[in-house]
């Protein structure tokens, strides 16, 4: 629990007391709450988001915690990874996911929608690849980039990275309840 807020790191958003807004309890009891949120630092609230101050002060959100790529021993958000594909002209939208991997234990994988007219070739593709490399680092670079018409997303809006991650590695997608468009689980099927 050691504040890193001024040397401008990604790091746990956390608190050092409750306020109003926030939850006070579980469904399931306190301990549980207290379990859950304050048991990973001594006094310190922890949702498990990260999150990073820039120069200028102000406060960016990486995602959650536990959707971090383990490769190789690094950790990246899915939104990183995400952020650097979509800074290429051609990328409308991206998705990145963690896929088993023999050599690093976490390999990137990365879907991505296009913007309207760009052709879907493989040099595009190896853009891309190198495009992430570029920005996060070669350890991050995509191991495949796979072409998508749409992701599976909430009614909100929201990708549905879990649902894209089972999917890709042939596992059981659970509940799906809350996707607004199942068809896109067949895109990303049949894109691989």
């Amino acid at each position: 629990g050691e504040s890193i807020a001024d040397t401008h790191e990604r790091g746990y958003l956390v608190a050092r007391d409750s306020c109003p807004s926030m939850t006070k309890s579980l469904w399931s009891g306190d301990e549980r709450y207290l379990n859950e949120y304050w048991s990973t630092w001594d006094d310190l609230w922890d949702h498990g988001d990260w999150a990073q101050k820039d120069e200028d002060g102000f406060w960016f959100l990486h995602g959650r915690a536990d959707d971090a790529l383990n490769v190789a021993g690094r950790k990246v958000g899915p939104a990183e990874v995400e952020g650097a594909a979509m800074d290429h002209d051609a990328v409308n939208q991206a998705a990145a996911i963690g896929a088993d991997d023999d050599t690093t234990g976490t390999a990137v994988v990365l879907y991505v929608i296009m913007e309207d007219g760009v052709d879907e070739t493989d040099d595009l593709r190896e853009e891309i690849r190198e495009q992430v490399g570029e920005e996060l680092g070669k350890p991050f670079r995509p191991r495949e980039v796979l072409f998508v018409d749409e992701f599976p997303k909430t009614q909100s809006g929201k990708i549905i990275r879990r649902a894209v991650e089972a999917t890709y590695e042939g596992e059981d997608l659970g509940d799906m309840s809350s996707i607004e468009n199942p068809a896109a689980l067949e895109a990303i099927e049949d894109a691989r």
